[in-house]
């Protein structure tokens, strides 16, 4: 058992009793950081792993949020009828979005994304088709049924946003033993070698937008879950960058990294309230500090390296 897999069963135990700890101030907390931890991790499977500059990841977490609030609010769906379109109108605006401009580099395929995040935003806000609500957005979503069942209490929201994040890492676990994962790591790292090798470069940017993406949308049906409601502020173009920091600052395909980041981000302005009106100035300053002294972020993966046993006997073989 490496380290990385103890650290996230620590991680997930402490999660697991969270809430017989903590009042409900706290476990609203912790709901929030469970739903933005998802939302990390899956921009990590689009910048962290395959290296795509993708700033306008809040579009995709805000179509899972209004996928659901509209669906249930507007045409009567339970809630949990929502999560299949939840998942998929992500991943199917994710390749009509990225299709067009996934050969874009860097800083080109950066301004293309910031450009789709604002067009997302004021769509929200000029209610197209009478359906988002406009800047008021959408209230009154009703709550999670089950069997019958109504999960009405945020201990029940906390441990379906729990579970969602389990199937995350489960998801991401074996996306990096794959060879899905394997071919993103390859293009992260060089992409002319990459193609050199026979990897369909778009198709597996795509891939990645795509799958990023889903996770995203599920996270946004579990947000709209707890509020009961849904607004573009939410989901501007601010929120995009605080997802694309997270990933840079806690460490790229690095699971700890993003726990980190978001646990900065998200909750550590809880702890101090003073500082909650200036989050993005404290997180600014971390971003420099990091960039500055851990250029690779603050727990920096290790996956891709060279396996021990093989450089064992490379020195044997000297």
């Amino acid at each position: 058992m490496n380290r990385t897999t103890i650290i996230a069963t620590l991680f997930l135990v402490v999660m697991a009793v969270f809430p017989f700890l903590v009042d409900s101030a706290w476990l609203s907390i912790g709901i929030t950081f469970l739903v933005f931890a998802v939302v990390a991790f899956s921009q990590d499977i689009i910048l962290g792993r395959a290296g795509v500059f993708n700033m306008g990841h809040a579009i995709f977490f805000g179509m899972g949020a209004y996928t659901t609030a509209i669906l249930n609010v507007h045409y009567g769906f339970e809630i949990i009828q929502t999560i299949p379109f939840a998942i998929l109108i992500p991943v199917v605006f994710s390749v009509l979005l990225a299709g067009p401009i996934i050969h874009l580099r860097g800083d080109y395929l950066l301004v293309a994304t910031i450009g789709f995040n604002i067009i997302f935003e004021q769509v929200l806000s000029n209610d197209v088709f009478g359906l988002t609500g406009g800047p008021n957005g959408i209230f009154g979503i009703d709550f999670f049924r089950v069997f019958g069942y109504e999960l009405t209490s945020d201990t029940a929201v906390y441990y379906i946003a729990f579970a969602l994040l389990i199937v995350t890492l489960l998801i991401i676990r074996n996306l990096d033993t794959s060879r899905y994962g394997r071919a993103l790591y390859y293009i992260n790292k060089n992409e002319i070698a990459a193609k050199s090798m026979g990897i369909n470069i778009s198709y597996y940017k795509l891939f990645a937008f795509a799958l990023g993406a889903a996770i995203a949308g599920a996270a946004g049906c579990v947000f709209a879950i707890q509020y009961s409601a849904v607004s573009p502020e939410s989901f501007n173009f601010m929120q995009s960058v605080m997802f694309f920091a997270i990933v840079l600052v806690g460490g790229s395909a690095s699971l700890p990294g993003i726990i980190i980041g978001t646990f900065v981000m998200f909750v550590l302005p809880e702890l101090f309230t003073e500082f909650k009106e200036s989050r993005y100035l404290i997180f600014g300053a971390a971003m420099v500090l990091t960039m500055i002294l851990r250029p690779n972020g603050v727990w920096p993966a290790t996956f891709g390296n060279i396996p021990k046993f093989l450089k064992k006997k490379a020195r044997e073989a000297k």
